[in-house]
């Protein structure tokens, strides 16, 4: 397998025509050669990427040419570069000035590139600044660094300072797809402005981006490949996101929200890029300003498209929402409510109620709903008939509507004071009868055409709109009813002589099935009733209850008999416990396996009068000890 280099040494500039994007500084250090009118110190300042170190180089090997050396000739001998992040010292630097005065062997000038030069300590910079103001006129001194500000001021003053900017998405898109053209990779427009725009203006690292995703993608490299591998929020997802507010369409918007923090995006970079998007957007309502985007031709017209579907005036309130939003992010406790609430008041600004209000409000619920498919009560009951054989209906058992009163007292006349007749099992289901579960009834929704229709629904019409009922009754989800167990409930009338031992009856059966509550009898310590105790205290400290579990451990119980006594100094304390009372004594009653235990509280008055827990009672307490304090409130008219 042979050597691979990356892209970024591969595709190195070796002349200054080949330096993308720094046009004024290579035009100037090309006339500075020509005319012999270059400085003996030099300082390249910039971003991390943009062509520093190797605009020296170049620099460097240029000054040499006399034109009589080979084409390829780069000079290595007169070259020395230096890393000051690791020789930062005074030492190095005096090693680095003993250097400078031996002559070049080849070639008239010997270049030092400093790089990362404000890595230099102090005492380092002032042992270079003679050498760097007056230096051999053979040396010439390129110092590098991306922290100008870092270096001392008697150093900036000594050398011509070129601040190299950052590579602009176009020309980092161009010099990539030359690169792409020479790999022989066919890549879109859009996949490389994608690539050129997450490099941030650095070209190495837009090199790196490029080697990373054509490892990924292969030969075809696609805008869907680079936003998969990169995991960047693209245009595409901001368009239908824009889309989704425009027509108001909450429920999918938090939908597609969700969609997005899922894929691991942040929500602080979703709307910030919202908001990006926005004004894009507003960019692109003129023609001529829509050369402010930075992307590719066929992009610029999705965006005037889109861009046509909104006015100035949704925009500009889009912009202030989502910025809002934005600032707010990172001092937000629930920062997904906040992007949240930020997107349904954007989906809010174009809905209809909103032109009449001046506040801003959110779509109701209501609205949503209104697109549901709605059947009428008459299409139902027709449904509701024909669903089922007549001769062979089907019921559904539900419990008695406790509203409705029993036929025996609607129609008084109609009772018997005196019946034989036993009370009816009318309420009991039949044989015959059919429960049906959600699965039985989307089942008999499905197989509509085998069941037996009434004669009275024979015309034409009637079947047509039972057939639109079922269809759209089919499209929606079948909703579970809850099928209750059947309780076995006899009619007693209230009337007769014979009902009062009937009634005692069926509560004596009821009163059988009820749960019998175990009854434990177990002996125990005091002893036992006081670790228990503590056990109940150390629960209530795990769940974050640190006041009452204090209370608990402010008194020991004692034990008599099967009582449990617990005496107070205040009532507060009392009630708190008492509000805990419940929860405590099941917990003793089944860690001491005894149901007889019972709690008993008291309040000692006397220890409660020890203690001072209101202003006034606070003031008394002072004013028995100092009786002067009762004649220094009434001075200064003070109150308690």
């Amino acid at each position: 397998m042979e050597h691979f280099v990356v892209s970024a040494r591969k595709y190195r500039p070796q002349t200054f025509k080949d330096v993308v994007g720094q046009q004024a500084i290579t035009n100037t250090l090309a006339n500075a050669i020509h005319n012999n009118h270059l400085a003996q110190a030099l300082l390249f300042t910039g971003p991390r990427g943009v062509g520093k170190t190797t605009c020296a180089r170049i620099l460097a090997k240029m000054i040499n040419h006399d034109g009589t050396q080979a084409p390829d000739e780069d000079f290595a001998f007169n070259i020395f570069e230096l890393d000051a992040a690791s020789n930062n010292s005074v030492d190095d630097i005096r090693n680095l000035i003993d250097q400078v005065r031996i002559p070049p062997q080849v070639g008239k000038y010997k270049v030092y590139i400093i790089d990362e030069v404000h890595m230099l300590s102090a005492s380092a910079f002032n042992a270079f600044l003679k050498t760097l103001e007056e230096p051999p006129k053979h040396a010439i001194f390129i110092l590098a660094t991306t922290e100008k500000h870092k270096i001392i001021p008697t150093i900036l003053s000594r050398c011509q300072i070129f601040d190299f900017k950052r590579i602009t998405v176009t020309d980092a898109k161009n010099y990539l797809g030359y690169i792409a053209e020479q790999e022989g990779v066919k890549a879109e427009d859009d996949a490389l402005h994608i690539i050129a725009q997450k490099a941030d203006g650095a070209m190495r690292d837009a090199l790196s981006i490029y080697d990373r995703v054509v490892s990924f993608s292969g030969n075809e490299l696609t805008r869907q490949a680079v936003t998969e591998n990169l995991n960047v929020l693209d245009y595409d997802t901001y368009m239908q996101v824009t889309d989704m507010i425009l027509a108001n369409d909450i429920p999918q918007l938090l939908l597609k929200f969700n969609d997005i923090l899922s894929t691991g995006f942040d929500g602080h970079h979703f709307i910030a890029g919202l908001a990006s998007h926005f004004r894009d957007l507003l960019v692109c309502k003129d023609q001529k300003t829509i050369q402010l985007l930075e992307v590719g031709e066929q992009t610029k017209s999705r965006y005037f498209e889109q861009s046509q579907q909104t006015s100035h005036q949704f925009l500009m309130e889009a912009i202030e929402l989502a910025n809002s939003c934005d600032l707010k992010y990172k001092m937000s406790q629930n920062q997904r409510l906040l992007v949240e609430l930020c997107l349904m008041q954007l989906a809010s600004i174009t809905f209809d109620t909103q032109k009449k209000k001046s506040d801003r409000n959110i779509v109701p619920p209501e609205h949503f709903a209104q697109h549901s498919v709605q059947i009428s009560n008459e299409k139902k009951e027709l449904l509701r008939e024909n669903e089922h054989d007549s001769s062979n209906p089907a019921e559904e058992i539900s419990l008695p509507d406790p509203k409705k009163a029993p036929e025996s007292c609607a129609k008084p006349e109609e009772a018997s004071y005196y019946s034989n007749e036993s009370p009816s099992d009318s309420t009991e289901t039949s044989a015959d009868t059919k429960i049906y579960t959600p699965e039985t009834r989307s089942e008999a929704v499905a197989n509509q055409d085998s069941l037996n229709l009434p004669k009275q629904t024979s015309n034409a019409t009637e079947k047509t709109e039972v057939q639109e009922v079922r269809e759209v009754i089919e499209e929606e989800p079948v909703r579970t009813k809850k099928i209750l167990p059947k309780i076995n409930r006899e009619k007693v009338s209230g009337l007769s002589l014979k009902s009062i031992g009937k009634k005692k009856e069926l509560a004596e059966k009821q009163k059988a099935m009820l749960p019998v509550e175990e009854v434990m009898d177990d002996e125990f310590s005091e002893e036992d009733m006081v670790r228990e105790w503590k056990n109940y205290s150390e629960k209530l400290k795990n769940k974050g209850e640190k006041i009452l579990a204090s209370i608990f451990e402010s008194q020991t119980p004692s034990l008599e008999n099967r009582d449990i006594h617990l005496t107070f100094p205040n009532e507060t304390m009392k009630i708190d416990l008492e509000r805990e009372e419940n929860r405590l004594m099941n917990f003793l009653k089944a860690r001491l396996r005894n149901t007889h235990i019972r709690l008993i509280i008291h309040v000692d008055e006397a220890v409660s009068k020890k203690y001072a827990f209101t202003p006034q009672e606070k003031y008394e307490k002072l004013k028995e000890a100092n009786p002067l304090l009762d004649k220094l409130r009434a001075t200064f008219d003070l109150d308690v």
